[in-house]
């Protein structure tokens, strides 16, 4: 059973930075096209970011401001923010699409994480 447990939200400065962390159990980051995703109340999903080998994607939202990463021996997936605005905050998902690495811009997601809350203040 594949597992997603996400943690580093928190709550900081417009300009500051915060790292999201998703630890998978069950499976293998670097098996598998990862993402995150950010949703705020009363509005569809947003995706942010995926990878899968390499060659990361990014939402123009936040191209050149966030990072997505695996680290294989940790089998954790990262997103690191940077210059953080107050429009990002909202709740953040790690994903996983099982069973594909390659392709993975047109891959579905089928594992998420639970949640992680981002408050950026201005």
């Amino acid at each position: 059973q594949v597992q997603l447990m996400e943690s580093g939200g928190g709550s900081v400065q417009a300009g500051g930075s915060l790292r999201l962390s998703c630890e998978a159990s069950g499976d293998s980051v670097s098996r598998n096209c990862m993402g995150w995703f950010r949703q705020a109340p009363g509005k569809g999903r947003e995706e942010v970011a995926r990878v899968g080998i390499n060659f990361p994607t990014y939402a123009d939202s936040v191209k050149g401001r966030f990072t997505i990463s695996k680290d294989y021996a940790k089998n954790t997936l990262y997103l690191q923010m940077n210059s953080l605005k107050p429009e990002d905050t909202v709740t953040y998902f790690c994903a996983l699409a099982r069973g594909f690495v390659a392709q993975c811009s047109v891959r579905a997601f089928t594992h998420w994480g639970q949640g992680n809350q981002v408050a950026v203040s201005s």
